[in-house]
């Protein structure tokens, strides 16, 4: 058993991945990728691979074959350093082709097998007796017409001496003479007369291993020349097998020359019959050996050979064998196998590769997790911005998932084959802001690179860049940046020179920007820039049925950071998840759920509500704490005291509603345009 080690998990990497899990004679022993999320690695531990992102600790004299394929020249130099002698180093691309002759090797062999059992049922299903020994004169072949006429079971007579069990057999003669004899009469020990032919058999090196009888009873010799009028039709059934086939085949004589091909082969070489019936071997090919004249010559077949053929040059693998009749060698068959497809599909896995090394865009609309109404409608929004150029404005709390909607976004654009770039604006000091988004001359401020430096723009050129916390841009900058959106153009820092991009941007706040409107912190015609395409994802609170959901995905996805084997939560779990609040939506969800499973004991496998004591205590507080105690009064006024009323009576009934606005309205007795006023007057958040 050869023991692997695949280093690369890309889609090639897993295409090998999974064709070598069906070879026998192969051991996966580890998977390696720097890219965790590759699908070799989800693929490998899905079926319990070992795997990693550092092939270098499982480099040892343990791993037989090395399998790189990554496609990097850089990786493949250092496999070969850091080898020991006994393990081999193999490019994925020669795994693959090797692979593949492997798996045709192993349908070949069940193949075998296959024809081997029909052989089998055929020489049964036969009216001829047939018996067959070999070199040291012991039987190998008993079928059941045999049986019938000789009054001997084959279980008896397998494996002893033919003079053993049929001393009046003339078949150890053929092994001393190695000459045919046709049509031989003959008493068997039961009395039955027989016509019967004996053949040596040759293997295809010539060498003499055994000798075949076939007979019949001699009533049967009236209707043997109304079968032999069958052969021109079983000729005719064959040729019409052979003409329509869909592999390309052509068949030539002992002499190499052209006796046949089928329509198959015009059609991939481009070459008609009047081209090559009669004509050498070598007509066809114009780059290569002819392997026709080979198994002439070696009177062996030849699988996998490539060649180029026809006028085209099509790149094609050849299957040629031989044709032995009676032991003399007739001719060969050949069975031509198109590479353009293959070519065609290397090509586009090599594409494919280029643009995942340029991607930094990770996820896409199928990532986003949610089936409640608010997510979808915000889902379906997102898709109809990112088939426009417009710039979109992300709005929603801090948590909700406004960087998968950006990565989304891009992804389902006719920008996703270029850069996207991510600038959290709040991050980045102000002083140094400005120059990271824009870029900067030579000599621009002390401490600027000798050349300048490009801005994130000009890396984005082309693509799409997302800019978080668009709301803690300063002044200065929020200028520059509607230049950028209105002119569609750059200055550097320390520069006069404008530079033209085209850039995509996807902005995102977490703040009421009105209210930063109104305080005169933010632009008022940069707002209406950023707001053109506005999408509001909502809170976790708002969309609550998708907890379960989420609280699943985010178990898998925890369940492979931790190494754990977590199945779900069960239903006082879930009734605790659903009654909390969620100030720091899936973010904290997915905080309250990891550490839950860090302590959870390794022979527990669902979550329960004794897990999640934090959670359950914060929301005995917020229901114990959701009205205002009357008496408490020595430090509030009797008009607060009736806006908190006021307020926990909304927040409450929109919980017992499910956040429907249009309900909540009608069961408190206001209209639906005084809700939106009151909620937005306390902060009660859609």
């Amino acid at each position: 058993m050869q023991k692997v080690l695949l280093v690369g998990a890309g889609k090639g990497g897993t295409a090998l991945l999974k064709m070598l899990l069906e070879i026998k004679a192969m051991e996966i022993m580890a998977v390696v990728d720097i890219d965790s999320n590759a699908p070799g690695i989800e693929y490998a531990k899905k079926i319990g691979i070992l795997t990693s992102s550092d092939w270098k600790p499982l480099l040892s004299d343990q791993i037989n074959i090395v399998i790189e394929a990554t496609g990097s020249s850089e990786v493949f130099e250092e496999l070969l350093q850091q080898r020991s002698r006994s393990t081999v180093i193999i490019p994925g691309s020669v795994a693959y082709i090797i692979t593949n002759l492997i798996n045709q090797k192993e349908d070949l062999i069940t193949a075998l097998q296959e024809i081997t059992y029909k052989h089998e049922t055929i020489f049964d299903a036969t009216n001829d007796g047939m018996i067959v020994i070999d070199d040291k004169e012991r039987l190998i072949l008993f079928n059941k017409m045999a049986e019938e006429m000789t009054g001997l079971k084959k279980e008896d007579v397998i494996g002893r001496l033919v003079r053993e069990v049929m001393p009046s057999s003339k078949l150890p003669r053929i092994l001393q003479t190695k000459e045919v004899e046709m049509n031989q009469e003959q008493v068997l020990e039961n009395g039955l007369k027989i016509i019967t032919t004996r053949i040596p058999i040759f293997d295809h090196s010539g060498i003499l291993i055994g000798a075949l009888s076939l007979f019949k009873d001699i009533t049967e010799i009236v209707n043997l020349a109304e079968e032999m009028t069958n052969l021109k039709e079983i000729q005719t059934m064959l040729q019409a097998i052979i003409q329509s086939s869909d592999e390309a085949i052509s068949v030539v004589d002992e002499e190499g020359r052209g006796i046949m091909i089928n329509p198959a082969y015009s059609r991939m070489t481009g070459l008609t019959e009047g081209e090559v019936l009669g004509m050498p071997a070598t007509a066809d090919i114009s780059e290569g050996e002819s392997m026709h004249m080979k198994v002439l010559e070696t009177r062996r077949p030849v699988r996998g050979a490539r060649m180029k053929v026809g006028p085209s040059k099509k790149d094609v693998i050849v299957n040629v064998a031989p044709i032995i009749v009676d032991g003399k060698l007739k001719g060969s068959v050949g069975v031509i196998h198109d590479m353009s497809e293959i070519q065609t599909l290397t090509t586009e896995l090599n594409r494919a590769r280029q643009i995942i090394r340029t991607l930094e865009a990770k996820y896409s609309f199928e990532d986003i997790v949610g089936e409640s109404e608010e997510i979808k409608l915000a889902i379906e929004q997102a898709k109809l911005g990112a088939k426009t150029p417009a710039t979109v404005l992300l709005r929603g709390e801090s948590g909700t998932g406004k960087e998968l909607f950006a990565h989304a976004i891009h992804n389902a654009s006719d920008r996703k084959y270029n850069k996207f770039i991510k600038v959290n604006c709040a991050a980045i000091s102000e002083t140094l802001l400005e120059s990271e988004l824009f870029g900067y001359e030579e000599g621009a401020f002390s401490g600027a690179k000798r050349g300048g430096k490009r801005g994130f723009f000009e890396e984005a050129n082309n693509g799409s860049i997302f800019l978080d916390e668009i709301g803690e841009l300063s002044a200065s900058v929020q200028a520059k940046l509607l230049r950028v959106l209105q002119e569609k153009e750059i200055v550097r820092v320390g520069s006069a020179k404008s530079i033209s991009i085209n850039v995509r941007v996807i902005a995102a706040t977490n703040i009421n920007i009105e209210k930063a409107l109104s305080d005169g912190t933010f632009r008022e015609d940069l707002y209406y820039r950023l707001n053109r395409y506005p999408i509001s994802i909502p809170p976790l609170r708002n969309r609550k049925s998708d907890i379960p959901m989420l609280a699943e995905h985010l178990i898998r996805k925890l369940n492979q950071d931790y190494g754990r084997s977590i199945e779900g939560i069960d239903e006082s779990a879930a009734a605790a998840l659903m009654g909390y609040s969620w100030p720091g939506n899936v973010r904290e969800l997915e905080n309250v759920i990891g550490r839950a499973m860090i302590f959870m004991h390794y022979h527990e496998l669902r979550i329960t509500a004794r897990h999640l004591p934090e959670l359950i205590q914060s929301s005995e507080k917020e229901r114990h704490t959701g009205s205002v105690l009357i008496e408490d009064t020595g430090n509030i006024t009797l008009a607060e005291a009736v806006e908190e009323v006021e307020k926990n009576l909304i927040q409450n009934a929109l919980i017992k509603h499910g956040y429907n606005r249009t309900k909540t309205a009608s069961s408190l007795g206001v209209s639906l345009r005084n809700l939106y006023y009151k909620m937005e007057k306390y902060g009660i958040e859609k």
